[in-house]
């Protein structure tokens, strides 16, 4: 079965045999890790029935649950492997220059150990899933009356999910995804594109490169980034340093190169009270951490960005990271611009 929602079985017929369960898990905490947080959802969940929520908001939590539930499921086992989203037209016919750009952009990135998520549709989404191999290949599709059937590539396959909700969706792309790349494309190309810019410039999702490819001589994404820095930078309505978030270009040699750099020496970062922890695949000397704290003086609340000799307690639950090289420092969690420009000297320094 191809959707989401028709694999999911009743796992518990009987009520008695949930009670049972949720029993047990209760008297059992201590050997299962998530056992206070699954507790507190089924408390919330449960309080609902006091607050006699109506119909229609029980069956739109209901659907998201489940739909977060498989997708998490599906993702699971390729947890260690990073993946790049790639959003574009549903509407770019095969003989266009841009369709071939992206067919060639995910072919490149999967060569490099890269997986590909694209919204499982026609265009743009079907030139990047076939350029990654329906084995490298994630689906997300969202359920319209129109455009929203599977590609013949991902269809049927075990990574492919349908979503009800667009808000699902996009938490599955970002949570997921280690880059995005976007295409020329309508208005659900543009709302992929500002969600991502959004929740990179806040913190709420974690630092990833954002690539916006023309065709070479394309004005697409030139005239998109005119109005970004007329509107919105001298405006004030954005940073300057914003603009550190993403880059354009028209060279699918270069965006690959982009997303592979950004992993050069940076992996991953996590805020743990009150730092920000940076961790990196090489040391930091001397001469780069005076660096750094000489240019980066200003997202600096308090103290200095000083080396950590190993892991902090909070980071237990990430197995994998747990040798990596650390720094960290009292960011003042709103230039992230500025953060994006710090991992970047990170990955220079490192390529040098």
């Amino acid at each position: 079965m191809s959707s989401a929602h028709s694999s999911y079985r009743k796992y518990y017929k009987d009520p008695l045999e949930l009670v049972s369960r949720l029993q047990d898990l209760v008297d059992n905490r201590d050997s299962y890790p998530g056992a206070e947080l699954f507790l507190q959802m089924f408390e919330r969940v449960f309080r609902m029935v006091g607050d006699e929520a109506f119909t229609a908001d029980l069956k739109m939590l209901n659907h998201a649950l489940l739909e977060l539930r498989y997708a998490f499921k599906v993702f699971a086992p390729y947890r260690s492997v990073r993946k790049v989203s790639v959003f574009g037209s549903a509407r770019t016919p095969s003989d266009r220059f841009e369709y071939k750009m992206a067919e060639r952009f995910a072919n490149l990135v999967t060569r490099l150990g890269y997986m590909v998520i694209t919204g499982a549709g026609p265009g743009i989404m079907e030139a990047a899933q076939g350029g990654a191999g329906r084995a490298r290949s994630f689906g997300v599709n969202i359920r319209l009356p129109f455009e929203s059937k599977a590609n013949e590539i991902i269809q049927d396959d075990p990574k492919l999910i349908h979503f009800k909700y667009f808000f699902t969706r996009k938490v599955c792309f970002l949570k997921e995804t280690d880059a995005v790349v976007i295409f020329p494309g309508g208005f659900g190309t543009h709302d992929e594109a500002f969600e991502s810019l959004t929740l990179v410039q806040t913190g709420k999702s974690h630092l990833v490169p954002i690539i916006f490819v023309d065709r070479p001589g394309g004005t697409y994404w030139s005239d998109w980034l005119e109005y970004i820095r007329k509107h919105l930078v001298d405006s004030g309505y954005v940073d300057g340093f914003d603009e550190s978030l993403f880059q354009v270009t028209t060279s699918v040699d270069d965006a690959v190169a982009a997303v592979d750099r950004f992993y050069l020496n940076y992996h991953s970062c996590r805020y743990v009270r009150p730092l920000q922890v940076i961790r990196l695949k090489h040391p930091v000397s001397d001469e780069l951490l005076k660096r750094l704290n000489r240019d980066f003086r200003d997202i600096t609340v308090a103290g200095s960005i000083e080396r950590l000799p190993c892991a902090l307690e909070p980071e237990i639950d990430e197995p994998e990271v747990m040798d990596l090289y650390r720094i960290a420092f009292r960011f003042d969690r709103k230039s992230y611009g500025r953060l994006r420009e710090m991992i970047d000297v990170l990955n220079d320094d490192a390529a040098a």
